[in-house]
């Protein structure tokens, strides 16, 4: 009994520095690699919650905008439309408009 509880006290320690030390090892990899690294292509430009287990949610991807539902069984694309531009905000809007 003694031998086992000897062994857990020194393995389970070792086990967990192991898995850090993998974890340390796959982001130093991915890093060098260059996965994971550089402007992502797809954006999220708004998302409404219409029931507890149903959302709306509007990609961005490649200068288009596709709208999308999304659920527990997944994702479907229910419309597509060319991305908007920027919108200014209220108040320098109404700070170019004539008077």
């Amino acid at each position: 009994m003694l031998w086992y509880i000897l062994k857990l006290i020194i393995m389970l320690p070792m086990i967990g520095l192991m898995a850090w030390g993998a974890l340390k090892l796959a982001k130093k990899m991915q890093d060098k690699a260059g996965i994971g690294a550089g402007t992502k292509s797809v954006r999220i430009v708004e998302t409404t919650m219409l029931s507890p287990t149903l959302k709306l949610a509007v990609l961005e991807f490649h200068g288009r905008e596709i709208l999308v539902s999304v659920s527990r069984q997944g994702l479907t694309r229910l419309a597509d439309a060319p991305a908007r531009q920027h919108i200014e905000t209220a108040s320098t809007a109404s700070e170019s408009l004539p008077r």
